[in-house]
């Protein structure tokens, strides 16, 4: 009888996805024929809010499921977090064949160490980029070229260029392309070699430098072009920071191409960006069709989303920052595709967070989930099923946070962060039933006082309840738990990354000391 192999997982990310911007969510130009054709065969979540606006913090949220005040990473890159796991090494440890492939951006050595194939691309991880990329490049004649970070014709001022040109590298050439082809053979070879995979295809694109190849480019025309309805309002009652970033990008500082006037210039970044969520599209069409023609699709699941938004020009403004102000930012798509286990088509408006990916694909396919994980499997969900998993969907910074309640979306910001502007207190609060552009503040409107009281209760019940101490007076000092992944040092059991999960607490024998 032959072996039935353990069901196979192809994670793949692309960095800085405005959720909007698909053709299946109704984008007036936005060309995504795989995504769309993946969403139609499999799952899309509508309300799927990422844990941070930012690479690093957010890629640690959803690679082990925990929050980022528990995890503690909100800059780029940053230390190894000690006994922390990750979905890659879980895998690993359940026999997976596994793979980082692309824009990983991690602490130092985490994902690295978890990996049969690491491949970064990006030059944000440990050791730089990956020298067969960079070799791939060089037979080809075509290192200097290379684009993703920056435009290279115009040196320091263009790194991180927000403006939009095609690219003068082939997609095989570019590190979608050639993720793609590397994410192909690790999949070829693990089922040539009769072993399961978990391969994580990280995308750099659709985050600047916006420049796709030129097909992708030819896809769109500046002139036919439809600016979001909130790229050009009275900024009244925004976040003072909002406000700066806008006037910012009006300035016209950052443009390198002529014509040099905001509107030329904002179009033009606005074609390259959607020239490159294309470029992303036809990357993730690519790998299913490998999937498809090999057989292995109906013993894969799939799952697609970004590390955060983009605001693609809404709000006047050309990138991310600041990214806790907006659902443009907090908001990302996230799609799930496995034929014969999901509900095709199947459309959840529940709220679900980023952190809950892992929880739901050790859930599929039938591994135990990791102690140290906040989140919470959508498996219902994802088969049609009712039953909400989240009271709130929460995006954090240091020293602001988003939260998603329903169709209200609240931010909260300590007094001192705009004290000079707003001396009693700023915050936001929109109706994104009535208001989906978020052109109105609610925050200060009295007929919105008391669910602006309600929000703030929300986020402080959520940050009591989620927090993974160290430890407990009355928890972690009676006898030991059944634990997988747990550690005892001085009379206290803990769970691998030296902190206590929140349902323990709410399971423990005494709360007299809660």
């Amino acid at each position: 009888m032959a072996r039935v192999l353990p069901t196979n997982v192809l994670f793949i990310v692309s960095d800085q996805h405005n959720a909007k911007v698909l053709g299946h969510q109704g984008h007036p130009n936005a060309r995504t024929p795989n995504l769309d054709r993946m969403a139609a065969e499999g799952v899309r979540c509508d309300a799927a809010i990422t844990q941070n606006p930012i690479c690093t913090p957010s890629r640690v949220s959803f690679l082990s499921g925990q929050y980022c005040h528990n995890h503690g990473y909100y800059g780029l890159s940053g230390p190894n977090p000690g006994g922390l796991p990750n979905i890659v090494g879980h895998f690993r440890q359940a026999g997976y064949t596994t793979a980082a492939l692309g824009k990983i951006h991690c602490p130092e050595y985490w994902i690295e160490d978890q990996c049969d194939v690491f491949h970064e691309t990006c030059d944000t991880s440990i050791g730089g980029r990956s020298a067969a990329y960079t070799q791939f490049l060089v037979e080809r004649g075509v290192q200097h070229l290379e684009d993703h970070i920056g435009l290279p014709e115009f040196g320091a001022r263009g790194r991180q260029s927000m403006e939009g040109r095609p690219s003068p590298l082939t997609f095989d050439e570019s590190q979608e392309g050639w993720i793609t082809q590397q994410a192909i053979n690790v999949m070829r070879d693990a089922a040539v070699h009769g072993q399961p995979f978990f391969v994580h295809a990280s995308l750099p694109r659709p985050h600047q430098c916006t420049s796709p190849s030129q097909p992708f480019w030819d896809l769109y025309d500046e002139a036919s072009l439809v600016l979001p309805p909130n790229a050009d309002y009275e900024m009244r009652d925004k976040a003072p920071h909002l406000v700066r970033a806008a006037e910012h990008w009006r300035s016209g500082e950052w443009m390198l191409l002529e014509p040099h006037s905001f509107e030329a210039g904002r179009l033009r970044k606005l074609r390259g960006y959607l020239g490159a969520v294309s470029q992303v599209d036809h990357a993730v069409g690519r790998i299913l069709d490998f999937l498809r023609e090999s057989g292995l699709a109906e013993n894969t699941i799939v799952v697609y989303t970004a590390d955060h938004g983009d605001y693609a020009t809404e709000h006047g403004i050309m990138e991310k920052a600041p990214g806790i102000c907006s659902d443009a930012i907090t908001r990302v798509p996230q799609i799930w595709w496995a034929p014969q286990q999901l509900r095709a088509g199947h459309v959840v408006g529940e709220l679900v967070e980023s952190v809950d990916i892992s929880a739901t694909l050790c859930d599929l396919v039938g591994l135990p989930q990791m102690e140290t994980a906040d989140g919470r499997s959508l498996r219902h969900l994802l088969r049609g099923e009712g039953g909400s998993v989240h009271r709130v969907g929460v995006t954090e910074f240091a020293w602001s946070k988003s939260v998603r309640k329903a169709q209200f979306r609240y931010v909260h910001y300590p007094r001192e962060m705009f004290l000079e502007e707003y001396p009693d207190g700023f915050g936001e609060l929109y109706d994104l039933d009535a208001d989906p552009w978020e052109m109105r503040n609610l925050f200060f409107d009295s007929a919105y006082q008391d669910l602006v009281a309600e929000m703030r209760l929300e986020l402080a019940d959520w940050l009591i309840t989620t927090t993974r101490p160290k430890t407990v007076l009355g928890v972690n000092s009676h006898a030991a738990f059944d634990s997988r992944e747990s550690v005892t040092r001085y009379g206290c059991q803990v769970n691998a990354d030296g902190k206590i999960g929140p349902d323990r607490m709410l399971s423990g024998l005494t709360k007299n000391y809660l």
